[in-house]
């Protein structure tokens, strides 16, 4: 079996979180398991929504990918829609939209009819990775150059959009975004190296920083946000969350077999090998050279793992580490009945209050 060393995540030199109840929310990305179906993976997406929307967690978020056989979500809008309709209470958000790739009025226009369907609980979170190989990004946008200038400039043209802005002289005295309402969503930016934290801490957005991707100096990222931000109209005082890959197990067995068959699928990645994840045997049974185990240690501080107490601990202490109040879960496993079970532990562990005790309590009052 593979045994990969964990290594912690220090709280030194980082403000403490507030006592604020730290906040659960969910980053799905449709994962197709070998011999499963994209169909199958985006049903799954659709089920784990209807759940964590009861369970009480804050926002489910769906990722963009393309030219991938092992993730579905490949258009966050469309499948943002369905998820709309099948809950309630939960906000709901794209993890992100790769802006680079699309007209600034277009993905405006795309959230506000979300926003205009489902008010008061969509996020636009946009990210500036390709999301995909170069390739492929060529095919979505021939003219993408990947520049900062042009990716600061989308972002102008986004918020002006949103918010109906009337600059003189540009597009945007006589351009808006339909459909015309009243709400807007909200804007996040998502960031693995803490370029787009930046960004967001010019335009006056929240900001997302993705541990799962890159775990090393987020805390210092999230805190360079927080110094630079500037206050906007729609948000007053800097936002910030982390996301982590996480298996929540009722064993530190399972949990520890979660997250062994995650950081292999991360290394098989890095090989050029992009299969479906498989299940636990194909994990057990793969050959490894020392080099490759160093990687896997390395993939092994982008997850954190354990029976209830151990996760909710560990979330403790990253959350305190980023300075933030609030943990995105990001759950990739072969059975998806592990998925599942892993987020009802999480709500178990954090006391998350479901979906009918809230809606029974603002009764009362």
């Amino acid at each position: 079996m593979l045994r990969m060393p964990r290594r912690g995540i220090s709280t030194r030199n980082f403000n403490l979180m507030s006592d604020k109840k730290l906040q659960l929310s969910v980053l799905d990305q449709s994962p197709i398991r070998q011999g499963g179906t994209a169909r199958q993976a985006l049903l799954e997406t659709i089920e784990l929504a209807r759940l964590t929307d009861r369970l009480g967690y804050s926002r489910f978020w769906v990722s963009e990918h393309h030219n991938a056989g092992s993730l579905a979500g490949s258009a966050p809008e469309v499948l943002l829609a369905r998820l709309g309709a099948e809950t309630s209470r939960i906000r709901l958000g794209s993890g992100g939209v790769m802006l680079p790739h699309y007209s600034a009025l277009k993905v405006a226009e795309n959230f506000r009819l979300l926003e205009a369907l489902y008010p008061g609980r969509l996020d636009l979170g946009i990210g500036r990775a390709p999301g995909t190989d170069r390739l492929t990004a060529h095919a979505l946008n021939p003219h993408n150059q990947f520049r900062d200038e042009e990716f600061a400039e989308q972002l102008m043209d986004l918020r002006a959009y949103l918010h109906d802005e009337v600059v003189p002289d540009t597009i945007h005295a006589r351009v808006k975004a339909a459909p015309f309402i009243d709400t807007v969503p909200e804007l996040w930016l998502l960031s693995s190296s803490g370029q787009s934290g930046l960004f967001a801490a010019e335009i006056g957005a929240a900001f997302s920083f993705a541990h799962f991707i890159n775990p090393v100096g987020g805390p210092d990222m999230v805190r360079l946000y927080r110094e630079r931000f500037k206050p906007s109209a729609e948000l007053a005082a800097p936002q910030a969350n982390v996301a982590i890959f996480t298996f929540c197990a009722d064993t530190e067995a399972k949990a520890r077999e979660l997250a062994d068959g995650l950081a292999l699928q991360m290394l098989k990645l890095e090989m050029g090998d992009r299969t479906p994840i498989g299940p636990p045997d194909a994990v057990r049974n793969f050959p490894l050279a020392p080099e490759q185990r160093a990687r896997l240690a390395y993939h092994h501080q982008r997850i954190i793992s354990g029976t209830p107490g151990q996760v909710k601990a560990k979330f403790e202490r990253l959350a305190a580490a980023y300075g933030v109040e609030e943990v995105v879960a990001v759950t990739i496993c072969y059975d998806f009945q592990d998925r599942l079970r892993s987020y009802e532990l999480l709500a178990e562990a954090f006391g998350l209050q479901a979906a009918e005790g809230k809606a029974k309590m603002a009764a009362a009052h």
